[in-house]
């Protein structure tokens, strides 16, 4: 919200809760080094060269995402890790926050990172929310997509008792564009990009 002008000098500039200013984006967008020199709330993301703040989440979110971690981390392969909530860095201006991500172990050796190369993924997920419907259902699929990302869940609360639907995309090899593979109700099981069976109805479980 716009602070009102006040009388003499004083600056009308907006200001956050605390008193102090907002910080002025730079004239060509915020970049990767921002996101990590500039006091931001946690789970801050660079999309496109502008900050993107997280949002309070619903129940939903967090069990989703415990879910899948567990489910995931119980049949993946030696050389994957399972990651949730860390950034990835798709360009120097666009830094995403996935849900969760499946890394190669090899790029996951130091305990005081804060980010992975998009090259060291094999899969990203998010789980919507209300505020971020348009950024997970179009933006960071396409932008993941054009990283060279080849996997992608988007996940969604559906049915009558709210259960996890996980909508599965494959990457193209020729086109660099993400194409549906299924959508996932009561139960995950794939073979690609490993053997998968997660119950999605455990989330009642949590």
């Amino acid at each position: 919200m716009i602070a009102e002008a006040t009388q003499g000098t004083e600056s009308s500039e907006p200001r956050q809760p605390d008193g102090s200013a907002w910080p002025i984006p730079p004239l060509d967008g915020y970049t990767l080094d921002h996101l990590y020199e500039l006091d931001l709330p946690p789970h801050t993301q660079l999309i496109d060269g502008s900050l993107v703040f997280a949002s309070p989440q619903r129940k939903f979110h967090s069990l989703a995402i415990d879910l899948l971690v567990y489910g995931l981390r119980s049949t993946i392969p030696e050389h994957l890790r399972v990651r949730r909530e860390m950034a990835v860095v798709l360009s120097s201006q666009t830094v995403p926050e996935p849900d969760l991500i499946v890394v190669d172990a090899e790029a996951d050796a130091d305990q005081r990172q804060t980010r992975y190369e998009a090259a060291d993924v094999a899969l990203a997920v998010e789980v919507v929310s209300p505020e971020s419907e348009s950024r997970d259902r179009d933006t960071k699929p396409h932008k993941y997509a054009a990283a060279g990302i080849p996997h992608y869940w988007r996940v969604e609360m559906g049915g009558e008792r709210d259960h996890p639907v996980v909508y599965v995309y494959e990457l193209g090899l020729t086109s660099k564009q993400y194409a549906i593979t299924g959508i996932h109700r009561d139960l995950l099981k794939l073979s690609v990009p490993f053997a998968i069976d997660i119950d999605l109805t455990g989330i009642d479980h949590l």
